[in-house]
């Protein structure tokens, strides 16, 4: 996942008027998600009442990238209640996810010599 400061997502979600935290919500989504998380599609973000649902959907997809280091639970309660402060305190905990290792190339093993033609 890609690292973020989280003061500067506080900083910038407030001075948009919450538009970065929408583009942050989505890109976040789209990331965990390659990382095995099921969180559907942020279109539910403007629908009343499904915007609740997708905020849990959201996460359970943090705690299942987080392998637990933030409780689905907490993380709701955060977003709930502190908005962009909590936003922030999540981002904090999505930067302790280790970055997905690059697999190395697998060694060729160099091609044997052709066999000389009896004469």
């Amino acid at each position: 996942m890609k690292r973020r400061n989280p003061l500067g997502c506080l900083i910038l979600s407030i001075v948009t008027l919450g538009i970065y935290a929408l583009i942050w919500y989505v890109v976040t989504k789209n990331e965990m998600n390659r990382r095995g998380a099921n969180i559907p599609t942020a279109w539910l973000i403007i629908i009343p009442i499904a915007n609740i649902y997708w905020m849990w959907m959201y996460c359970v997809g943090v705690e299942t990238v987080t392998k637990g280091a933030m409780s689905a639970p907490l993380a709701f309660l955060l977003l709930f209640f502190l908005g962009v402060i909590g936003l922030a305190i999540i981002q904090s905990s999505l930067n302790k996810v280790p970055r997905k290792v690059k697999k190395k190339a697998t060694e060729v093993a160099p091609e044997q010599p052709a066999e000389k033609a009896e004469e």
